[in-house]
């Protein structure tokens, strides 16, 4: 069976394709630059730049383009995360630092990742600047072609070398198919993108209105403000009221929906990742064992250690079953984790538009403006490192947890040990209930003894007064000795409750596992945080409701001195000066308001004559 394992390994390993997936990076940075720079040449800039600037020289051509709007975008929000899973693959080679496009020294290598990091970016910029891109119809060619390429590289790769080293058949195909998914649907949204684009460009449809300020489900949270509380009519279900509640006046932003799918694909990559390094590893403590078991019948089970080499044995073989049995509970620990986040990232931005920072460590009230402008940039890639590092602590500990349970009471009954194994667990249970006995006898005590009676009957406990004091002293003195060895029970317990806690929360970045104190210590924790501060700042609804009353009532204003007049702007010939357009409209009011020329202040040059003159005519 070795053998057989060994030769299907071999023939994995001499496949070579055509298609080097790290040359085919570099070079898409070509196809990449190109579709950039014609998106910059197509988008307009808003503000011109001084004379003396050499850039005016360009017009209002070649404006800056972005591929996503991290802070208040909602719309695409799909589309953009199925983008950042199409980058997944790469994310775990820069995750594994196993990409590293330059050979520079071992104390530069952060540079070196972050030049990895630039370039897998850069990579993948066309993606969300097509989707994000105002000219639809151009975008959604380039979109689609550039899609078409990754897609068509990437099967390629895969139809190549299916098979893999580690896990054998379609190995390949487990690796690429969460990015060869995305990047179909891709290339079917940038169809789509494009059939629309053209429908309009054809006249065939409306071309859609400018974009609001304010979104649809912000202003219906406005709306539900202003309403008068209702009773709820309809009682909540169980799922609604224990798990989560769908909010209609409530929408996750792109970058959370980026995020999570991002970490969902990668976490099924370091999974798959992970089971072929214990592929690997079995595969070795197999050939080991049979050194073992060879030692063992050369000996004729007869050796020194031969009792020795049955444990380490057994350990190998309990170690391997665990670590399996223990993969798919680590795995829906984290993804429960991932569903859980998005469940905090709307509680608490909820809590902070109403004004409540109550749950929030009191130095965390008001942090600083820069540390949460660059917690935000650094929330998305931290958020998916922590659950990937957390799966791996979370499966360790499991694993761990599992061998204590197969050695504590599974292998006891295997080696008809099972009455010596019952027999330690209930002197361990009887020890423990004792101790626990004690500590709540103590607590009786002092509250029937060694407190007043209740001020009133409505009292839910006794007042905080002593009560038979020297009773109490002498209570305290003979139960000192004891619970100093108590509290080094006490001691060992808040330890290992610590780490089991810590261990179990490492994943979740949304809550600090610092003691009281020291949350500013949990660099993650004060991501999350700053994230929250930049997401309350820039889309709470009342305030961008504010802002797009402003922005309709300027509009308003300005239309209507538009519409007043149009017939003036809409003359044909050469400009007018703005003094000259000034001057008629005075005349304008003078001829219909004749009165007014009385009122005006006279030049200089005038005599009061002139004037009497003027209220002559204007009586007349």
């Amino acid at each position: 069976m070795l053998g057989t394992a060994a030769g299907t390994r071999q023939l994995n390993g001499t496949c070579t394709s055509s298609v080097d997936m790290e040359l085919f990076l570099h070079y898409s940075l070509i196809p990449s630059l190109f579709i950039i720079l014609i998106l910059s040449f197509l988008q307009r800039r808003e503000h011109c730049r001084q004379r003396d600037d050499t850039s005016y020289l360009l017009g209002n051509c070649f404006g800056i383009i972005m591929p996503l709007d991290f802070v208040g975008t909602f719309s695409n929000r799909w589309s953009c995360g199925i983008a950042f899973g199409a980058t997944a693959n790469k994310v775990m080679f820069l995750f594994s630092e196993g990409y590293q496009p330059l050979q520079i020294p071992q104390w530069a290598q952060a540079f070196e990742l972050l030049i990895g990091g630039i370039e897998v970016g850069l990579s993948h910029f066309p993606f969300f600047a097509c989707l994000s891109s105002e000219f639809q119809l151009v975008s959604s060619i380039l979109g689609f072609c550039y899609s078409l390429i990754w897609f068509a590289v990437t099967v390629l790769q895969v139809s190549q070398c299916p098979h893999g080293q580690f896990v054998g058949k379609y190995e390949t195909l487990m690796f690429y198919w969460p990015s060869l998914l995305c990047l179909a649907f891709l290339l079917g949204r940038f169809l789509h993108m494009f059939v629309k684009a053209l429908r309009v460009h054809l006249g065939w449809e409306f071309q859609v209105e400018e974009k609001s300020v304010l979104e649809t489900h912000q202003a219906e949270h406005v709306k539900q403000l202003l309403r008068t509380p209702r009773p709820q009519e309809k009682k909540k279900s169980w799922f609604q009221t224990r798990i989560y509640e769908w909010d209609p006046c409530f929408q996750f932003p792109s970058r959370m929906i980026g995020t999570i799918v991002l970490a969902f694909i990668c976490l099924y990559l370091f999974i798959v990742i992970e089971f072929c390094v214990f592929v690997y590893v079995r595969d070795e403590l197999d050939v080991f064992e049979n050194k073992l078991e060879s030692y063992i019948t050369f000996t004729n089970h007869s050796g020194v250690l031969t009792p020795v080499i049955l444990q380490v044995k057994e350990l190998i073989s309990v170690t391997k079953g665990v670590w399996v049995a223990t993969i798919l509970p680590a795995s829906l620990t984290c993804v429960s984790y991932l569903f859980h986040i998005l469940v905090c990232y709307r509680k608490h931005i909820k809590r902070l538009w109403a004004g409540d920072k109550h749950f929030l460590p009191l130095k965390f009230h008001n942090p600083a403006s820069s540390a949460s402008v660059v917690a935000i940039a650094r929330y998305s890639g931290w958020q998916i490192a922590y659950v990937l590092w957390g799966y791996l602590i979370i499966h360790v500990v499991q694993s761990l947890c599992g061998m204590a349970i197969m050695y504590g009471l599974v292998l006891p009954i295997v080696h008809n040990q099972g009455l010596e194994m019952l027999q330690g667990l209930g002197i361990g249970i009887l020890t423990i209930s004792i101790v626990v006995g004690l500590m709540i006898l103590q607590m009786w005590i002092a509250a029937s003894f060694f407190l007043q009676p209740k001020l009133g009957t409505a009292d839910k406990q006794k007042p905080l007064a002593l009560n038979n004091r020297k009773a109490f002293h002498n209570f305290n003195y003979f139960l000192f000795f004891y619970n100093v060895l108590l509290g080094l029970g006490a001691c060992l317990s808040r330890l290992l409750i610590s780490c089991l806690l810590g261990t179990w929360l490492i994943a979740r970045i949304d809550r600090t596992i610092m003691q009281n104190g020291y949350e500013g210590a949990d660099m993650g924790f004060s991501a999350w945080i700053g994230m929250l501060y930049v997401d309350h700042y820039h889309t709470n609804p009342v305030l961008v409701s504010f802002c797009h009353i402003l922005i309709a009532n300027h509009k308003e204003k300005k239309l209507q001195q538009t519409t007043k007049y149009w017939c003036l702007n809409q003359s044909a010939g050469p400009r007018v000066s703005a003094r000259s357009r000034t001057r008629w409209f005075l005349l304008q009011t003078l001829i219909n308001n004749p009165r007014l020329i009385i009122h005006r202040k006279l030049k200089s040059g005038h005599s009061s004559q002139e004037s009497q003159i003027l209220m002559a005519c204007l009586e007349s």
